[in-house]
């Protein structure tokens, strides 16, 4: 694959996890138990991007979501959170999928980046208010997170293995182990 195929490709995969995250921003979240609890759908994106490309595209299509949605629709808290949990998310589910195949699924890795990303949002509300006590909603998150964790790593997965039968996929394969 040349320069410009793979530019091409993470501009692709960052111009999704934009709509999708614009869109999931438009649906109220059906659950009154956890105000503020997203799905996380563009996570599918950052985990194609994670499984398709070398760390460093993928941390660019993860940065250019977060920053192209915020100044499509944001504000600068929602920035503050977004990107610590991005960040957190981003690391853990790095990690993660670096002990191996074998050790941890795609979906495990998708289940550890929905609970980080809830505990990086909590971690800046904390800083902002001043107080620990916010951490008290983490259970109710973490359990949200998981649960949307295994339905984003199933959605991925599936969508992976669909990838993977394209002839660029290979090219970008070989480029990531560069």
């Amino acid at each position: 694959m040349t320069k410009n195929q793979r530019l091409v490709y993470i501009a692709l995969l960052a111009a999704q996890a934009v709509i999708i995250s614009l869109l999931e921003r438009a649906i109220p979240f059906p659950f009154a138990v956890a105000p503020g609890a997203k799905l996380g759908l563009a996570n599918i994106i950052t985990l194609l991007a994670l499984y398709t490309l070398p760390t460093k595209d993928a941390f660019k299509v993860v940065s250019i979501r977060l920053v192209l949605a915020t100044l499509l629709g944001g504000t600068i808290s929602t920035f503050m959170y977004s990107a610590a949990g991005a960040l957190l998310s981003f690391l853990g589910m790095l990690f993660v999928k670096n002990l191996g195949r074998k050790h941890v699924s795609l979906i495990g890795v998708s289940t550890t980046g929905a609970v980080l990303h809830n505990v990086g949002q909590l971690m800046i509300a904390s800083w902002i208010a001043q107080t620990w006590t916010v951490m008290l909603y983490l259970p109710v998150l973490s359990f949200i997170g998981i649960l949307s964790g295994i339905a984003i790593g199933i959605a991925a997965n599936y969508i992976l293995t669909h990838v993977e039968k394209l002839h660029y996929y290979m090219d970008l394969r070989d480029l990531r182990q560069q």
